[in-house]
């Protein structure tokens, strides 16, 4: 396993803690036209995830790559999940990796 640049889980609301640092978040796909993707992180927040190629609607991927704004990520390397995802277990996650159990994860 590769840990030379390792990645920090995020959700919509712990994505404006890392501007400018590498992060994994997983969203829901909204629109998608090459440009950008409008996504849906899975605590609900809109996000804009920027060099991702058409993915369909609905579907869920997981982006790594730098949080350039609160709201955007710049993908450099994307996993398509398909249509079906447990989002309330990656939120969870989510939150322990950002709250008391960070240290575990970085």
């Amino acid at each position: 396993m590769d840990t030379s640049s390792p990645s920090i889980l995020v959700n919509g609301e712990s994505l404006p803690l890392y501007f400018g640092k590498r992060v994994r978040a997983v969203v829901q796909v909204i629109q998608s036209d090459g440009a950008g993707t409008t996504a849906k992180s899975t605590d609900e927040h809109q996000l804009i995830i920027k060099g991702l190629p058409v993915i369909p609607p609905l579907n869920f991927v997981e982006v790594i790559g730098i949080a350039d704004s609160n709201q955007s990520v710049n993908a450099e390397i994307w996993t398509d999940f398909g249509s079906t995802f447990d989002t309330a277990s990656y939120n969870q996650l989510c939150k322990l990796a950002n709250g008391e159990f960070k240290a575990l994860f970085l």
